[in-house]
């Protein structure tokens, strides 16, 4: 794998490894169990599933417990035909307006494979189920628990350019993003499309933020009006982009065409009622019923982390602004510590709950399997993100003086666990500051840090492991000489190495990236108006945030599966969903805090509890009326994608019409003048004429309309009746 070193080394292009992939299309790493007898028959086992679906394989050495499986189409044109086929698919499901060309080769002249395309086409040739056409490989899965991954592998000349173009510029345009969509597929595009337009959005607020910070100070009613107003219209405006973008990049849709999940498990056949087809039927009442269980789950989340956010929330206060006794400035940590070390052992089991629960659901499709995961870590990171700021607002600053019995049982433990005779306190007050703090701290240090942890750690942990594994197979050639599997040979031996390197990295998820985006968008709608300068922190940090996930992925993680889609799926309700929180959170934040910022000062009776809810009502109601104007203007404005679309729709009506109701159907339509009209009428009526008078058949019907000759003879006759008329009465 190569480093940031080689990646922007002058000559990092010229390296052996980074020259070829060798033209492999996947890379399997199959691990070797204990029972060598299981892991043979189960590798024989998995050439053979790749081999019926037309997949050519080359196996080399892994590391001492493993081997490599090289993966790719062995017929170009069996590619092609799968290619066209799923174009085909695109446009029976409404994704594509126009259907491919009938000739094979001149649709793909006109419309050339992407590296995506015929990536994620060979994907689903290994892990499609056997009975779809695929090999049904499914890694760390039943049958398949041997195979550790299945992973394209970098194109490392186009990552090199990649970062080295995108540090030098500020913002990213169209080609750029086409440049990921056809490496990466369209669900990293669209992760990188929404961070952009989310950094370029945070513009205004910065630069209206940095203003409000020295006018206005904190707790404004305008800074929080504008934000609010900033959140709408932000929301609005990238739901009409995603879909320009998914027009343009020809995915409008997609998310209808499915993919099966391996791991349903259907309860009996039924007939489909479009079709007549048997298909697997699950009945939906029985996942209802598990279903209804995210509601217990969602209060056991509140409850757990709520507690604990609690318990040291009381021991902050206490150790902060009570006690004052020895060692103060080091026990000021442990509520710090308690958290880091307790938290994240909690969220991971909360996760893995969630985990639990998505697959006892049982979704048919990966899809839906996605989103209902993604819906339930969206509860726990609410909850584990925003609590302490919750706590600090609508309970510390109006309540805080409630607290103090409870601070006093603090003192009487530290008491007990203390040799001294006596701990030295001072008497507790409501710190008006600490709510600022903490906003500090979520907006700069939480994201120095997180940065800190998502790109410097995976390197750290990259090069001690290295080390370790250098220092092993030394000892290991030592003592036995030549690898006791089989050498690499010389031409491939950078090449198998950059290989080995990649099999261990982590999987590149972009969902991990939507969730820390989506948290950032919820501090911003919701407690902003705190701290008026946290928008400004923001958008530093995602410039480097765009910056660093793009490293992220051509350096610590294995390139990603290039799957499609035609938005960023579930984590847009989880923007709508903060953006209207925030119209609520944000108002009462003001309501309580404005003038000095120490609001009711922990006590209750200051608190007016009928004005707060006439805030929040009031600023609820013009949250939706603002959507509403916000959402009606966009709607008038149009878009390159939207005029693709029609254009594309227009040409497909115009090609019907033709294939249908021949040539002559789109010939321009006579102009509906006098002289046109009495031309075609005078024509009809002489060959009505002439028809009775060589082949008879006169009728009444006939005569009656043959009695005047046209347009002139109809206006004379019609004159003179009206010049004869007796004049009617007025």
């Amino acid at each position: 794998m190569s480093s940031l070193k080689t990646i922007y080394a002058s000559d990092g292009g010229d390296l052996a490894e980074l020259r070829t992939n060798m033209d492999v299309d996947y890379a399997i790493h199959y691990k070797i169990s204990s029972d060598k007898a299981e892991a043979e028959a189960g590798f024989v086992r998995l050439i053979e599933q790749l081999t019926k679906v037309g997949l050519a394989t080359e196996v080399r050495r892994g590391d001492d417990s493993s081997v490599l499986v090289f993966v790719k189409v062995a017929s170009k044109d069996y590619l092609t035909s799968q290619i066209y086929r799923e174009r085909v698919q695109d446009w029976l499901y409404g994704v594509r307006a126009t259907a491919p060309e009938k000739d094979v080769s001149k649709a793909f002249e006109n419309e050339p494979v992407t590296e995506a395309e015929r990536l994620r086409l060979v994907y689903l040739l290994i892990t499609k189920p056997r009975n779809e056409g695929g090999a049904g490989i499914t890694p760390q899965v039943g049958q398949w628990k041997q195979v550790a991954s299945v992973f394209p592998l970098h194109d490392h000349a186009f990552n090199r350019s990649w970062i080295k173009a995108w540090g030098t510029k500020y913002f990213l345009d169209d080609e750029d993003l086409d440049n990921i969509r056809n490496k990466f597929g369209e669900s990293v595009a669209f992760y990188f499309a929404f961070l952009q337009s989310y950094f370029a959005f945070q513009l205004f607020p910065a630069a209206f933020g940095f203003g409000a910070w020295f006018v206005l100070g904190r707790y404004s009613w305008l800074y929080a009006i504008v934000n609010s107003l900033w959140s709408i219209v932000f929301f609005e405006w990238w739901k009409k982009k995603e879909v320009d973008l998914a027009v343009q990049w020809g995915v409008r849709g997609v998310s209808r065409i499915q993919h099966p999940r391996s791991q349903f498990q259907w309860d009996h056949e039924v007939a489909d009622p479009v079709t007549g087809e048997p298909v697997k039927y699950y009945p939906p009442t029985k996942r209802l019923q598990t279903q209804l269980l995210q509601v217990p789950f969602a209060i056991a989340c509140l409850l757990v982390l709520g507690a604990l956010y609690i318990f040291c929330f009381g021991i902050e206060i206490f150790l902060t602004q009570v006690y004052n006794g020895p060692f103060k400035s080091y026990l000021t940590f442990a509520p710090t510590i308690i958290l880091s070390s307790i938290l994240p052992v909690l969220s991971t089991v909360l996760t893995h709950f969630a985990e639990t629960l998505t697959e006892r659901e049982n979704y048919q499709t990966n899809d839906a399997h996605q989103h209902a995961l993604i819906s339930k870590i969206f509860v726990i990171n609410f909850i584990t993100s925003y609590t302490p700021l919750f706590l600090s607002a609508f309970v510390y600053m109006p309540f805080g003086n409630l607290m103090t019995p409870y601070l006093h049982g603090f003192t009487t433990m530290a008491k007990k666990l203390s040799s001294e005779k006596s701990i030295s306190t001072q008497e507790f007050r409501v710190n008006p500051d600490r709510l600022k703090s903490q906003m500090v701290y979520f907006a700069v240090t939480a994201q120095i840090v997180n940065v800190g942890l998502e790109f410097v750690l995976p390197y750290v942990k990259r090069a001690i492991f290295k080390k370790v594994e250098e220092a092993q197979a030394s000892r290991s050639t030592t003592a036995k000489g030549e690898h006791p599997i089989m050498p690499d040979a010389p031409e491939e031996k950078a090449f198998l190495e950059r290989v080995r390197d990649e099999a261990k990295l982590d999987v590149y998820d972009v969902a991990v990236d939507y969730r820390e985006m989506v948290v950032q968008f919820g501090y911003l709608s919701l407690f902003s108006a705190i701290w008026p300068l946290t928008p400004l922190s923001f958008l530093v940090n995602n410039w480097i945030e765009l910056r660093s996930d793009a490293m992220k992925i051509a350096t610590s993680s294995q390139r990603p599966i290039p799957w499609r889609a035609d938005s960023i799926g579930p984590w847009l309700t989880a923007l709508g969903f903060l953006s209207w929180t925030g119209s609520l959170v944000s108002p009462a934040i003001v309501f309580l805090l404005r003038g000095d910022g120490e609001g009711p000062g922990g006590d209750p009776s200051k608190v007016h509890v009928a004005g707060l809810l006439t805030t929040v009502l009031f600023a609820e109601h013009i949250y939706l009326a603002a959507q509403f104007v916000v959402r009606y203007v966009l709607n008038q404005i149009d878009s390159p994608g939207l005029q693709k679309e029609r254009a594309e729709r227009f040409s497909m009506r115009k090609q019907l019409l033709e294939e249908t109701l021949g040539p002559d159907a789109m010939k321009a339509p006579v102009p509906p003048t006098v002289q046109t009209g009495e031309k075609i009428t005078v024509a009809a009526l002489e060959e009505e004429a002439r028809k009775i008078s060589t082949i008879g058949g006169d009728t009444p019907e006939r005569s009656f309309w043959l009695r005047q000759q046209g347009m002139d003879e109809t206006v004379l006759i019609g004159r003179k009746m009206i010049a004869n008329a007796k004049p009617g009465k007025n």
